[in-house]
């Protein structure tokens, strides 16, 4: 449910309204809650789950979001995965244990009315392609839950991954998301909701040497699952939710994938975005290179995984001993980084996106994502400006990009005034 912050206004737009006008077009800032996971103590949130929702809406607020990504997960007495072996964090602000009504719907939208915060889209975060089918039962069942929550919540879309089997190959993968996850994408089209795919690789979530655990990580990959969904009658419910950090993690970077999308007919695919970096630590590629450490992680003794889920956390070796998450703003500008796909250049991620996807920016939410682990902090007082400084960051950076968009494309367009100099370019080595 979009708040009255996040529209766009009634005020005029600088430079009028007639044909190559001035016409900056930002796009809606959100924040997804897993940013602070127990801002309501477990004690209080396990006789009243809503209230962890009520008092993030507040937070929000606090901080200058406009919107939140209500954040859910299974809840930690019911997880396969244990929290010690978690990288990054994950929240059940949205708690699934009981069916999500229409009066928990009347009070969160309630609570949403007198913030004036609303709701991007809801998130859960797990294995779709589970290999245990037990396991994978209990993901499906929550994520239909989620799916009826949205629905409550007059909400559209539901981000998520598609997860891995990791017993199986990569082409095997793919069957298997035929065979699971379309009746997934069914239930979503049956309740008018698209599902938007984060495209973390997912290298640390299990102890094998396996580097891509959620098989949707490239636009490769989205193309041959859209494929599969289109010949199933969902393709319209399969999107992405775009980060970043993932790209750089695999020496990619934004304009080049945004062009490879462009190039192959799929620039719709793209829909929403995660605002969160990553920076590439040099020493780390030196020593391991992109594959991350291989050997002597910790995580298991030969074949064997330990029986400590903290130790079992090792395993994200393969992608922390090169690399650490950034929260937008708090890493220095660092062109060289930039043009070595090193840190992610939020300036031209932002234009690129408007010059190369078929996407409407103001209808269009920029999700900030905060996973920088040492600024983890869980406490509010401390963590509230951290937030409220990326939030300000990452608002400022999107409308820079929004005015070159419009000055560039529109009013020197108009006037048949070239654009100066070249900028960042496509597949450019």
């Amino acid at each position: 449910m979009p708040s009255p912050s996040s529209s766009s206004g009634s005020t005029p737009p600088p430079g009028g309204t007639a044909a190559g006008a001035f016409r900056p077009r930002p796009m809606k800032l959100s924040i997804l809650t897993a940013a602070l996971q127990e801002l309501t103590p477990r004690e209080r949130r396990e006789a009243d789950p809503d209230l962890a929702i009520e008092e993030w809406l507040a937070f929000a607020a606090e901080i200058g979001a406009p919107n939140i990504e209500l954040s859910c997960a299974l809840h930690p007495t019911q997880s396969d995965v244990p929290a010690a072996a978690l990288l990054d964090p994950v929240a059940n602000t949205l708690d699934l244990r009981k069916p999500f009504t229409p009066a928990r719907a009347a009070r969160v939208e309630s609570a949403m009315r007198s913030t004036g915060v609303g709701l991007s889209e809801l998130g859960y975060f797990d294995n779709m392609l589970a290999a245990d089918d037990s396991a994978r039962k209990v993901k499906h069942e929550l994520m239909l839950r989620v799916f009826d929550a949205a629905v409550l919540l007059r909400c559209d879309a539901v981000a998520g991954f598609v997860g891995r089997n990791p017993k199986i190959g990569m082409d095997a993968n793919l069957d298997m998301f035929e065979e699971v996850f379309i009746p997934l994408l069914r239930e979503a089209k049956a309740r008018g909701l698209t599902y938007l795919i984060e495209q973390c690789p997912m290298p640390g979530w299990n102890v094998t040497d396996a580097w891509h655990n959620n098989i949707a990580y490239a636009p490769g990959p989205w193309i041959a699952l859209h494929r599969i969904c289109e010949r199933h009658g969902v393709g319209d419910q399969l999107r992405i939710h775009y980060d970043p950090s993932h790209a750089i993690l695999m020496g990619q970077d934004s304009r080049s994938v945004f062009q490879y999308l462009r190039d192959s007919g799929y620039a719709f695919l793209i829909q929403r975005f995660h605002v969160k970096g990553q920076v590439i630590d040099s020493r780390g590629i030196a020593a391991w290179g992109y594959g991350g450490q291989t050997m002597q992680r910790g995580d298991r003794d030969g074949d064997t995984p330990r029986a400590n889920p903290a130790e079992q956390q090792n395993a994200w070796k393969k992608q922390t001993v090169f690399c650490e998450h950034e929260l937008p703003g708090t890493a220095r500008h660092d062109p060289l980084a930039y043009l070595q796909n090193r840190s992610v250049d939020w300036l031209d991620h932002q234009l690129a996106a408007r010059e190369l996807l078929d996407l409407d920016p103001q209808r269009t939410y920029l999700v900030l994502e905060h996973e920088y682990p040492k600024a983890r902090v869980q406490d509010k007082a401390l963590l509230g400006p951290i937030l409220a400084g990326s939030l300000a960051f990452a608002k400022a950076i999107d409308e820079a990009a929004a005015a070159m968009y419009a000055l560039q494309h529109e009013v020197l367009a108009h006037r048949k005034i070239p654009v100066q100099g070249f900028g960042r370019e496509a597949y450019r080595t």
